[in-house]
């Protein structure tokens, strides 16, 4: 065979294979790209493990709050904020919100501890339902919701199309909270949250409450519930009945510090600094103070609504600061 019937032949052959892939390539550019899924893009479901008992944590939320350190109090107190900010490498201008929602299920016992923002048309906020699918559990067999305080970010989640969320779900919650809502006049006086919002916050939650009537369990703190599974603990400052949870199976243990804390830095490298969503700020100040101090000294696992997702952590003492220790990811 000479030369040029060699050439000729390999021509032949590149042409051939490049009009072979020409069918596919078309039919590619054709396809349209699939649809995102409803929610979160990112995963959003964390199995773990506490004691015999199956928990999750959901995420239901994340976006950043534009108001910033306009939220932290002392005023004084910013400029060290932002310099804590800086050196850490994290976002001066904005303070992200995480909203965590903890799931545990104990034989038939499917229990959640808030139930985040609820329905939403935006994609940044209510994403329990998905994730609660995820996993494989419907709303309907959720059979206990404790309630930790009354925000939306908290409450409203519990309330779809003016039905209770769970309809098969006991509400627990303690009386001090259900008592300030419905109060003739709910004291915000030393709170440094915007006052414009509170008579539509107010009636919101008074709705919600009276949606949940007939599923509500007044709890009090110390209270042990579902064999010691969960005790129900007095946390006030944030609200006046603001709760945190204390998880025990098989000599483990887990505290859900809920609104103790609403960033992973700034709460804990200086106890004394707040946020305007707190009710009563010198109040909150020394509950967090003896929650920070009784965790880091037990070396007590923790869990964070508001900290950086998954929110599994511990509370690590450095003089008389604080830092919060991120517990590490694990594949089971």
């Amino acid at each position: 065979m000479n030369d040029s019937v060699v050439n000729l032949s390999r021509r032949g052959f590149v042409v051939s294979a490049a009009l072979a892939g020409m069918p596919q390539l078309v039919k590619a550019e054709k396809t349209a790209p699939p649809e995102p899924p409803a929610g979160p893009s990112n995963p959003y479901t964390y199995h773990f493990k506490i004691g015999e008992v199956d928990a999750w944590t959901i995420s239901d939320a994340y976006f950043p709050i534009r108001e910033g350190l306009g939220l932290m109090w002392p005023e004084e107190s910013r400029e060290e904020m932002k310099g804590l900010l800086s050196r850490e490498g994290r976002e001066t201008d904005s303070i992200p919100l995480y909203a965590n929602v903890l799931l545990l299920r104990k034989d038939k016992e499917i229990i959640l501890f808030d139930a985040g923002f609820g329905g939403s048309n935006r994609r940044t906020v209510g994403w329990l339902r998905h994730g609660l699918a995820q996993i494989g559990i419907t709303p309907e067999q959720v059979t206990a919701g404790f309630l930790s305080h009354a925000h939306s970010d908290h409450l409203n989640g519990f309330v779809a199309e003016d039905r209770a969320a769970f309809p098969n779900a006991a509400f627990y919650l303690r009386q001090e909270e259900l008592d300030f809502w419905q109060g003739k006049d709910p004291d915000f006086s030393k709170s440094k949250r915007n006052k414009k919002s509170l008579p539509g916050m107010i009636k919101t939650v008074r709705k919600n409450f009276e949606i949940l009537g007939e599923n509500t369990k007044l709890v009090k703190d110390g209270d042990e519930l579902f064999g010691g599974l969960v005790r129900v603990e007095a946390a006030p400052g944030h609200t006046s009945g603001h709760s945190c949870f204390r998880i025990r199976s098989a000599g483990e243990e887990l505290l859900h510090l809920m609104d103790l804390a609403h960033h992973d830095l700034l709460m804990f490298a200086d106890p004394n600094w707040t946020i305007a969503f707190d009710h009563d700020p010198k109040l909150a100040v020394v509950t967090r103070k003896k929650y920070w101090e009784q965790a880091a000294a037990q070396g007590t696992r923790c869990y964070g609504f508001h900290l950086p997702w998954p929110g599994l952590g511990y509370i690590v003492q450095q003089g008389r600061k604080y830092r919060w220790a991120a517990e590490p990811w694990r594949w089971a």
